[in-house]
């Protein structure tokens, strides 16, 4: 098979600098909805590096009708077998494509909590565990929801996702050590008052090993800090439900009144379990090719200008100790555009309507990462 070449270059990009396969490793393709010759260029790419692919191809329709009649009977005994598996791989790779991004909003909520309880297990191993790296796959659907033609939105994915990522590096360090060192954070911006330590949490560079596309630096609340109210304004998919203009209030950490567009479905999932009212992320985006949002998470987090603010689980290393099966990314753009904003770390102005102020974070500003020199 004679494959595209950006197909190509991107496998080689995955395996080489995302999870930095070596000889002898096994990896495990995620394929979801995405083209044969992707997967076929992944083990392609795989084999070259003396590593051992495995593949698991899914199908949404038919992962819906599953998860339409889920029992515990069925999904426990395949959860142990998905978590034995991945208890042998050394990496995961999931190309994640999508025809219809709300086939399983008719899935009743008790039944997909269900099987996010019983997977649970298998997403913390293979997070905790294992190298691993997470894209979505550009599809019509897709440029859909960007607004784009096909082809507009297909050239627009691969300049993405083959970003020169190692330039983020030094504008990424300084904000994450930045963000080890502060106590107080302060967001404002319409709708939105927002005050939380993040001392003794910890941060964390993304730049090309866990997602693609990245661009962020994540943090944690600490866990009962948390005072004041939020309003999003980037539109979300979650759990096959649309939800836009989520608002969230919060005491002593707790997310004490919800309300969107589909107010009950947002509470739904708020209530699947104690830890789902909390936050288990504080991170931000600064992908300089992503501006706009488009009801889909891997690209919304990583918008130029944005910051996210997790409800659910929080990571392992660099968090609140938070437990939830819920961990919902909920983004708020601040550049002028939406309204601008800004974030204070311990009384100091970090960023303003979406540019990053401080002379050490000038890096991470959209003209230095597309290669035009000094930022602003």
């Amino acid at each position: 098979m004679i494959l595209d070449p950006r197909f190509t270059e991107l496998a080689d990009g995955l395996t080489g600098f995302s999870t930095a396969l070596k000889k002898g490793e096994r990896v495990l393709i995620d394929a979801f909805d995405v083209p044969d010759a992707i997967v076929i260029a992944l083990i392609r790419s795989i084999r070259a590096r003396g590593a051992h692919a495995y593949v698991n191809v899914h199908r949404a329709r038919i992962t819906r009708e599953l998860a339409l009649g889920a029992e515990e009977a069925q999904y426990a005994p395949h959860a142990e077998i998905e978590l034995a598996r991945m208890q042998k791989m050394d990496a995961y790779i999931a190309l994640r494509g999508s025809e219809n991004i709300f086939e399983a909003s008719d899935v009743p909520s008790a039944r997909v909590q269900l099987v996010s309880r019983l997977m649970k297990p298998v997403l913390d191993h293979r997070v905790g565990k294992t190298k691993w790296v997470v894209l979505r796959w550009p599809t019509p659907a897709m440029a859909q929801q960007a607004g784009l033609s096909t082809e507009a939105f297909e050239d627009f994915y691969f300049k993405v996702c083959t970003l020169d990522y190692a330039r983020m590096a030094p504008g990424m360090k300084a904000l994450a050590d930045l963000m080890r060192k502060t106590d107080r954070v302060h967001i404002k911006g319409p709708g939105t008052d927002l005050r939380f330590s993040i001392k003794g949490i910890g941060a964390e560079p993304c730049g090309g090993l866990r997602n693609i596309p990245d661009g962020e630096v994540f943090s944690c609340p600490v866990r009962d800090s948390v005072e004041g109210h939020i309003q999003y304004n980037a539109p979300t998919v979650y759990l096959g439900a649309s939800f836009d203009h989520i608002r969230l209030e919060f005491s002593k950490g707790r997310i004490i009144d919800a309300t969107s567009s589909n107010t009950k479905r947002l509470n739904d999932i708020l209530d699947s379990d104690p830890g789902a009212r909390y936050i288990g992320e504080f991170a931000l985006g600064f992908n300089p090719h992503i501006l706009e949002p488009m009801r889909d998470i891997l690209f919304d987090e990583k918008i130029a200008g944005s910051f996210h603010f997790t409800p659910g689980q929080a990571y392992e290393g660099v968090g609140n100790g938070n437990k939830s099966q819920v961990h919902w990314d909920m983004v708020c753009i601040q550049r002028p555009e939406y309204g601008g904003g800004e974030i204070w770390f311990d009384g100091k102005l970090i960023r303003k309507n979406g540019l990053f102020v401080p002379k050490s974070l000038h890096k991470l500003n959209p003209a230095y990462l597309l290669g035009k020199g000094k930022s602003r």
